[in-house]
């Protein structure tokens, strides 16, 4: 990567005068680096709830994966197909008190994040790719057309301190899954572009050091001199020392060092770094899951990939934890639509615009199944959600056309979002009760 090109990445991801950087490099947010002694005098930045504030890896895909034929959920009919893979046996798990089945892949979730993981029966209303974009803005019931990432981004930012609130794309493998803010379309940075522009020697974390001798030195000039004795004390209890900054470089070099492509394993390394860096609320991530498999014989690549894709949101989970971040971060998924589970779909699956999958595993959520499914349009769709106890069928109070709004209304109640600004960004469909811990 030029040094042209590494300037713009470095200014895109950090801001104007590499903010963050700075921000990550004293430990003073950036919203105070940024507005000086207004930031000081101002206070905190507005937020409703900052304890129940969460980063969001959100993993999405314009492909239509069959995530939805093998989840606890799927194995009480026995009309639905599974593929006969052995990897794929029917395996019994427990989603907090509730004992289920689903695919073997899913019960290797440790326990600990199974009782965090919601697995939700919705229904996107489409069985088109290329209106990815239109299931992220939930159909049509976003204010302004705003896509679900960038509605909790800018709810989270404040809450967060992140050193920008659009949300990042790290994996996208159709131009369908690229998000937009506010109705511009936001750049895919892969990993290996962003490996390429932190770590270089030119790069920003090997600067860190000389950035904080900087940004002291700037900061007794600029607000030591006319802040008040609290704010003195405030600012202290925030700077990092200098053996912290050696070893946040030492963390995030190594960690970023490892990447090599930018194959999922490497998206997950560099979401969990850029949290690490108080980038941004929200990242999107693509784990595939069976992708668009018409013509699959056995279900052998669909297996394959559920196999690989729940060992990498497990591998997730285990980053997270070891750097102290499992209760900070939620995980969630949305896809354009699901597949069909019929009798016939031994060797592919067809579009299902009436039945997809997403799930939320996080510290905001509770083990369990929100729905279900049942027969619909000659295969399978999904069926009303009771919002207090998450059953699914007849008499459910979230029919299936606002099961999709309704899961962007948990999630963004999940991260402590206030009632009111959610029923005005979003306008159909309710909280779900039942998803929430």
């Amino acid at each position: 990567m030029n040094t042209s090109r590494r300037k713009i990445l470095l200014s895109t991801l950090f801001g104007a005068g590499y903010v963050g950087l700075r921000a990550l490099a004293t430990g003073i947010p950036a919203a105070v680096l940024m507005n000086g002694r207004r930031a000081l005098a101002d206070g905190a930045v507005a937020c409703l709830d900052r304890s129940k504030a969460q980063f969001v890896i959100l993993n999405t895909s314009g492909s239509g994966d069959p995530i939805n034929a093998n989840v606890p959920g799927t194995y009480e009919d026995p009309l639905i197909t599974h593929s006969a893979d052995p990897t794929m046996v029917a395996t019994q798990l427990k989603l907090g008190s509730k004992v289920t089945k689903a695919a073997l892949p899913w019960s290797t979730l440790p326990q600990g994040v199974l009782d965090r993981t919601t697995f939700w029966h919705i229904m996107t209303n489409t069985p088109v790719h290329p209106k990815e974009p239109d299931v992220l803005k939930l159909m049509g019931t976003t204010d302004a057309g705003e896509m679900l990432p960038s509605l909790l981004a800018k709810q989270l930012a404040p809450c967060l301190g992140s050193v920008q609130t659009q949300p990042i794309t790290l994996g996208a493998s159709s131009p369908s899954e690229g998000l937009s803010f506010s109705g511009q379309a936001l750049p895919i940075i892969p990993p290996l572009a962003l490996k390429a522009t932190l770590t270089s020697p030119s790069g920003g974390l090997a600067n860190l050091q000389t950035l904080r001798d900087q940004t002291l030195g700037q900061l007794d000039e600029l607000y030591r001199g006319g802040a008040t004795a609290g704010q003195k004390a405030y600012l202290d209890s925030l700077i990092n020392s200098q053996a912290e900054v050696r070893n946040i470089r030492q963390d995030l070099l190594s960690s970023l060092s490892s990447i090599k492509d930018n194959s999922v394993a490497s998206q997950i390394t560099a979401a969990v770094a850029l949290i690490q860096m108080n980038v941004t609320p929200v990242i999107a991530i693509h784990i595939p899951f069976g992708g668009d498999n018409h013509t699959d014989a056995l279900l052998a690549g669909e297996a394959r990939q559920t196999v690989s894709g729940v060992a990498a949101i497990g591998s997730l989970m285990a980053q997270l934890a070891v750097a102290g971040l499992a209760d900070q971060v939620t995980f969630l998924s949305l896809n354009v639509f699901g597949r069909t589970l019929g009798p016939s779909n031994t060797d592919g699956r067809q579009h299902n615009q009436n039945h997809q999958v997403s799930i939320a595993i996080g510290k905001p959520f509770k083990g369990g199944i929100l729905g279900g499914v049942a027969p619909v349009a000659g295969d399978y769709g999904a069926v009303a959600i009771n919002s207090t106890t998450g059953a699914g069928g007849a008499g459910g109070d979230v029919i299936p056309a606002e099961t999709l709004a309704s899961f962007g209304k948990t999630a963004m109640a999940a991260v402590g979002v206030d009632a009111k600004v959610i029923d005005t960004a979003i306008t159909t469909g309710k909280v779900v009760p039942a998803a929430l811990a």
